[in-house]
């Protein structure tokens, strides 16, 4: 188990609320070479820049962390004073308590399932909009496509249709955890189907529970039975052919060819 296993479950370190692991890459670096310049290189800075970050320290620590030496076989360069290296030694001490902490505290998210799960969802970045999460109910594979049904938590399902050989990679099974994703632009909202059927697989009725609007265009939020929410992006001249208002019943619908599916390893 390593904390690289849970992205959300970080934690950076501080000393002071400003000395922070680049802080320390400098006094590290200047330890190693002698000299601020190579030093500040080495850890981002500017020789300034490097100057500049050490004073604030040091108005912290009130003692000097560094020292200048002049002359001798080595030319002069710039040192750690001996508080210099306490601070260094304390520095990376901490990290490795703080490192054990996070371990641990991974490792007790792996007792929780849910909870990691829940966690594992939140990692992921996307700009679609439409993130829906379920399991894996159905697979039906072809010579060129394969569609595969999502079960979402409210009750709903969810139909992708992707390329066989990329169902093959994804290893889609029932039961397995998925996620499919759906851009807003994608999404058509229907208010009335005036007696028609539509051929497109995913059709989710729910309520208008948001209307934002902009300069163009509209984003409508449609809350579906269970609580989850469809985001469509809708022109600001079909909100008004449309009539959107907030309670106002509609079918969120967008085709199978439109979702983009995500399945845990």
């Amino acid at each position: 188990m390593t904390v690289n296993d849970h992205p959300l479950l970080q934690g950076e370190l501080r000393l002071a609320g400003r000395l922070d692991g680049r802080f320390f890459d400098l006094l590290a670096a200047l330890a190693l070479t002698g000299s601020l310049q190579k030093a500040a290189k080495a850890a981002g800075y500017s020789y300034k820049g490097a100057w500049l970050v050490l004073d604030a320290a040091q108005a912290l620590t009130h003692a000097p962390l560094v020292a200048k030496a002049t002359g001798g076989a080595g030319g002069g360069g710039t040192r750690l004073t001996v508080e210099g290296d306490a601070l260094l030694a304390a520095w990376r001490e901490l990290q490795s308590r703080h490192a054990a902490f996070l371990h641990e505290q991974a490792a007790w998210l792996a007792t929780q399932p849910a909870l990691d799960a829940l966690l594992k969802r939140m990692s992921m970045k996307t700009t679609a909009r439409n993130q829906f999460f379920g399991r894996i109910a159905g697979v039906n594979p072809g010579p060129a496509t394969t569609t595969v049904r999502v079960a979402l938590d409210g009750g709903q399902e969810v139909t992708a249709s992707l390329t066989t050989p990329a169902a093959h990679e994804l290893n889609v099974k029932t039961g397995k955890e998925a996620l499919a994703l759906v851009k807003s632009s994608e999404v058509v909202l229907v208010t009335d189907f005036g007696g028609y059927k539509l051929s497109a697989r995913n059709q989710l009725a729910g309520t208008v529970s948001r209307v934002e609007r902009g300069a163009v265009s509209s984003l409508i939020g449609l809350t579906l039975p269970g609580g989850m929410v469809v985001t469509a992006s809708v022109t600001n001249d079909s909100v008004d052919g449309l009539g959107l208002t907030v309670g106002q019943p509609a079918t969120a619908v967008f085709k199978a060819y439109a979702v983009m599916l995500a399945v845990r390893d």
